[in-house]
């Protein structure tokens, strides 16, 4: 079955899916304990990276990593929470989609590691 709100055009379309992202942040933040603290990492890394970038570029890649390791994070918890709802019985594919998912965070974090090292450094 379709959903109802597929159908909605125009800034109808463009306000119920900013007020479902707004409604995934604020769920993300109150369920998820990595959201949180990654948001606190965002909190205190955004304002540095302005302030350590030499430029508008080396700015915006600095804080683009950050923002990947929070949009990998949104993605990983729906997977995670997707996986929840269909059964919470241990399974093997269960286990591989939830891993799979800690693997790109992971990666995100290393990317933002590896973006800043070179950036203060470079």
């Amino acid at each position: 079955m379709e959903s109802p709100y597929k159908g909605k055009t125009g800034l109808r379309r463009l306000l119920n899916a900013f007020g479902y992202s707004m409604a995934g942040i604020k769920a993300a933040y109150q369920n998820e304990d990595a959201f949180r603290q990654e948001v606190l990492m965002a909190i205190v890394l955004i304002p540095l990276a302005i302030y350590l970038g030499d430029n508008g570029l080396e700015r915006a890649v600095m804080i683009a990593s950050v923002m990947l390791v929070i949009i990998v994070e949104l993605l990983n918890s729906s997977i995670e929470a997707t996986v929840d709802r269909i059964s919470l019985e241990n399974h093997n594919l269960a286990k591989r989609a939830k891993d799979i998912g800690s693997a790109a965070v992971l990666m995100s974090l290393v990317n933002l590691a590896v973006v800043w090292i070179l950036v203060l450094l470079g």
